[in-house]
């Protein structure tokens, strides 16, 4: 579990994120040069592109494929407004990555407030190592700022060092003090 708590962030501007051009964030020495791309709230009609990337994600944790019940989930936790999703998205409509946060509570932090649990995040491999990722979490910042959220939690594969790298990058602290339990009941 990772905890990303209040202290000043560098965050995009507020309202829907402009689109984004990373060689202004980035120096080239750190990233390759990208092309432009938007972030913005996901919205029902943006599932059939979410769905491959949602299953994809899901494949890389050792999920069976099942592109599907990636669009029945995703479509339902929009629809329902029981989940945030935001959009990375090219000029030319394409979905490049998707973030997904599902609101909680912090009842031992001080004060206790809300808490936003980045649940899913993904960047389809065309995209990655061009500032995709980082600009999507940055959004997600943004929104927990801009809703009173005490911070933002998450959690990775161990193996994943990739994301351990653009975590801790962005001032995320990996927590030892704490053992993550799991009972499935299905």
């Amino acid at each position: 579990m990772i905890l990303r708590g209040p202290p000043p962030l560098t965050l995009l501007q507020t309202g829907r994120s402009p689109v984004h051009d990373a060689s202004q964030t980035f120096s080239s020495a750190r990233r390759p040069q990208v092309t432009a791309f938007a972030i913005r709230r996901g919205v029902a009609g943006d599932v059939a592109q979410l769905a491959p990337l949602f299953d994809a994600y899901r494949v890389f944790y050792q999920q069976p494929s099942d592109v599907d019940a990636a669009a029945t989930f995703i479509r339902e936790r929009i629809e329902r407004d029981e989940s945030v999703v935001f959009v990375a998205e090219d000029p030319d409509g394409i979905l490049l990555g998707f973030v997904q946060l599902f609101q909680t509570w912090a009842s031992t932090t001080t004060p206790p407030g809300r808490l936003w649990l980045l649940e899913d995040l993904y960047v389809g491999e065309p995209a990655r190592r061009r500032g995709v990722g980082r600009a999507l979490m940055e959004r997600a910042e943004r929104m927990a700022l801009e809703t009173g959220a005490v911070g933002l939690m998450l959690s990775t594969g161990i193996d994943n060092l990739r994301a351990h790298r653009l975590y801790e990058s962005m001032a995320y602290r990996r927590l030892t003090r704490y053992f993550t339990y799991t009972r499935m009941l299905i």
